[in-house]
């Protein structure tokens, strides 16, 4: 768990993310700067290849995902032990959720669509 200290800046990731959001879809934002690739199959599959690309899709979901892992994770000012009992049980039936659908996918999803 988290200090508490980290719900703050996870509120502020998640803002940044909607305000990214907005602007990728409304705007139509562009940032494209030189990735590293380890696969890149666009119009041939290369490994390991250097490549310009508009990354705002990829800062809108990292911003998102640890925005709301840091609220998510960290502890309340006065937690509880029945707090930290329903924390656990929560974070177990999600891990069986995200297994359930990730073996699903996996059978029933095949090529781009799996990405």
């Amino acid at each position: 768990m988290l200090s508490n200290k980290f719900k703050i800046p996870g509120y502020v990731l998640i803002i940044l993310g909607f305000v990214l959001t907005y602007l990728y879809f409304v705007v139509n934002i562009r940032i494209e700067i030189p990735v590293l690739a380890i696969v890149s199959s666009f119009t041939e599959t290369k490994f390991f290849t250097i490549y310009k690309t508009n990354v705002a899709d990829e800062f809108i979901i990292l911003s998102l995902v640890a925005g709301f892992c840091m609220v998510v994770f960290s502890k309340e000012k006065n937690e509880t032990d029945s707090i930290k009992k329903i924390r656990t049980k929560s974070l177990l039936h999600t891990v069986r959720i995200d297994i359930s659908l990730l073996l699903f996918f996996t059978l029933f999803i095949y090529g781009g669509g799996f990405m």
